[in-house]
C-alpha cells in the first residue's frame, strides 16, 4: 500500500473517532524532521508521523522532533504495525474532551 493511501485512511478513522477535530498537513520544508500531521482536538494537540510500515525510512531529525513534541503533548510515529495502539493512546490523551 502506498503511504498516501495508508495516510488518508488512517486520518479518516481519527476524524471519525474525533469528530469535530481538525487535521492540519505540516510544511516538512519550513522545519526538516517535523511531524507531517497535527490533530488540534478541543484544547488538546497531538502531532504524528505516519509511515507505510514500520522499516519505512525516517528522515534526519524526525526522532528528534517526535520525542520532543511528546514531551509537550503527544507525539508518535504510526505505522499500520502499531495503529490500534495509537488510536488507544490518542483516545487517553484526548480523555474527557468534547467538541463545543
Amino acid at each position: 500500500m502506498l503511504e498516501s493511501k495508508y495516510q488518508t485512511e488512517f486520518l479518516d478513522k481519527l476524524r471519525t473517532i474525533f469528530a469535530g477535530c481538525i487535521i492540519l498537513k505540516n510544511n516538512a520544508s519550513y522545519l526538516q524532521g517535523v511531524p507531517d500531521w497535527i490533530i488540534l482536538y478541543c484544547n488538546k494537540w497531538a502531532t504524528l508521523e505516519i509511515k507505510r510500515t514500520i522499516c519505512a525510512h525516517k528522515q534526519p531529525n524526525q526522532a528528534h522532533y517526535v520525542n520532543r513534541m511528546n514531551n509537550m503533548s503527544y507525539s508518535a510515529f504510526v505505522y499500520p504495525e502499531n495503529e490500534q495502539q495509537i488510536i488507544l493512546e490518542l483516545i487517553e490523551h484526548f480523555k474527557g474532551e468534547t467538541q463545543t
